[in-house]
């Protein structure tokens, strides 16, 4: 359990019960060619079972307010970075400046220490509403590598986190 602003914020399994809540969760329509939507990334993750697919609902009491999905422990490959890849963070448009982001970030940092993770991988695409500002104050640096889709690589070193 952690806090964002004043909220308590738990990353929760997705289950038949809760998932139309959590594909419900969306973005603001200026970032959905930013962030690709919760529905999106579940068929992301059947279609790429090779990138070992692990998602949580975030949540802020019983409301889902965002979503966060990496590749766990893959070996990295053709289309594959890892082995800790940061693949899709979204924050439901309504849920925006809470502290959400930072607070998701954090957990996932703590869950991915013990795990034997020395760094975190993620992309992004740059430009305006990009959440590339917000993964730099966060810590990540960019790789000076670019995917095959033109994001920028960026990587957190996790023993730079408190």
């Amino acid at each position: 359990m952690i806090r964002a602003m004043s909220a308590q914020i738990r990353l929760v399994e997705i289950t038949d019960a809760n998932r139309d809540a959590v594909v419900a969760v969306r973005v603001h329509p200026a970032q959905e060619r930013f962030v690709a939507s919760v529905e999106k990334s579940f068929a992301d993750a059947r279609e790429n079972p090779d990138a070992r697919p692990w998602f949580r609902a975030v949540y802020d009491g019983d409301v889902p307010v965002g979503f966060v999905m990496l590749s766990w422990d893959t070996v990295p490959g053709p289309g594959l970075l890892g082995p800790y890849f940061l693949w899709r963070l979204l924050v439901g448009a309504g849920h925006q400046g809470r502290g959400y982001g930072t607070a998701v970030l954090n957990e996932v940092v703590a869950l991915l220490r013990p795990a034997g993770a020395t760094e975190l991988l993620t992309s992004c695409v740059p430009g305006e509403g990009s959440p590339q500002p917000f993964y730099l104050r966060f810590g990540f640096v960019p790789t000076g590598e670019v995917d095959e889709d033109g994001e920028i690589i960026l990587r957190l070193d996790l023993g730079s986190r408190p």
